[in-house]
């Protein structure tokens, strides 16, 4: 266990089987005071179990779950620091917006001067002041979300747990509850846990993400660090969109570089000679130009507004390649011959 006091909540060695299955395997992490982090992953990776053994809805079958340095162990879920926002929000429909956010504290036995005290505050915290005598049903997807997290802070807990809140929203209305969210968790003292499986909400949203596959953890870090740096081929395909392409590493002027098809080169540091490779190169990290690593022909052209997202294939190649423009369109159309040029130190490989 971490002796570090902004450790607030800490998974060591964390199993879960379900029969024969194995969910999680070996899960070592910990979430700092204050921190945002985002455990993110496909469908049946383990991390939704992962959070439920936080919160306590599940039991480790190895391993231990600490919160603010005491171990859970046998600790139910209502007598942790918790409080869970689940994907499906559960309003009491027979209930007021105040006497949703306010239903833990009466449950608690909290005064009804300071129950209503506390519901004003936290829906004044989530921009909803005014509405407490509101039903839910007269309320936007968007503000019940609100209330949903008004009701789970209210009782101010030391880590709110999030279980994929937004999946169910539209495109826009996620992104503006994206803000919200980051906002409301800036105000308050505790830690946020974010489940998702939308790698946009994880790196918009974390301090710090947590990528996972098959029950194990592939990575934890910045989404900076996970996105330029991932350290896994998994990692780099999962976190937004990239280029994988197979590669045999030779030596050229004294130095190991990875040889794609026979075509342009990346430099390949750790490599020896002869070894088979997978090279990492994201869409925004290639350039149309004159000459370049290679000549290529242009088979896809998809205008996005602030992007133009392109599919070429390199001359003398099986691979086709996936290059996105920012801003300004080139004027490059479909059949035309293009040079690609591949940004410096931009591509990874495993």
């Amino acid at each position: 266990m971490s002796t570090d006091v902004d450790t607030l909540v800490e998974l060591d060695g964390v199993r879960k089987e379900f029969g024969d299955v194995t969910a999680v395997e070996g899960v070592d992490f910990s979430v700092r005071r204050g921190e945002f982090f985002t455990l993110v992953g496909p469908s049946g990776c383990g991390k939704t179990t992962t959070l439920r053994m936080i919160s306590g809805f599940e039991r480790p079958t190895d391993g231990d779950v600490y919160i603010d340095g005491r171990s859970m162990s046998g600790t139910p879920p209502e007598a942790r620091e918790t409080n869970l926002v689940f994907q499906q929000l559960s309003l009491f429909p027979h209930m007021s917006t105040g006497e949703n956010v306010g239903y833990g504290l009466k449950k608690d036995g909290v005064d009804e001067t300071r129950r209503e005290q506390l519901v004003e505050g936290y829906l004044e915290l989530v921009d909803l002041a005014g509405y407490a005598d509101r039903s839910p049903s007269d309320l936007s997807g968007g503000q019940q979300q609100r209330v949903a997290l008004a009701r789970a802070l209210v009782n101010e807990p030391s880590v709110l747990l999030l279980d994929e809140p937004l999946s169910s929203l539209d495109r826009k209305l996620r992104k503006l509850m994206q803000v919200e969210l980051r906002r409301i968790h800036e105000k308050t003292q505790g830690a946020s846990f974010y489940v998702t499986h939308d790698q946009e909400v994880a790196m918009s949203l974390s301090d710090r993400i947590a990528v996972m596959n098959e029950g194990r953890l592939e990575q934890v870090g910045p989404p900076e660090e996970i996105y330029r740096s991932p350290a896994s081929e998994f990692v780099a395909d999962f976190i937004g969109d990239t280029n994988l392409l197979s590669a045999t590493v030779e030596r050229r002027d004294g130095e190991p570089v990875a040889v794609v098809d026979d075509g342009f080169t990346v430099p390949a540091p750790d490599a020896d000679d002869g070894d088979e490779v997978t090279v990492s190169i994201r869409p925004e990290e290639f350039h149309l130009c004159e000459g370049g690593v290679c000549a290529a022909t242009v088979r896809e052209r998809f205008f996005q507004g602030d992007q133009t997202n392109y599919v070429l294939e390199p001359e003398g190649s099986v691979t086709t390649l996936q290059v996105v423009v920012q801003g300004r369109d080139t004027g490059v159309d479909t059949g035309e011959r293009v040079g690609v040029r591949v940004e410096d130190g931009a591509p990874v490989v495993f």
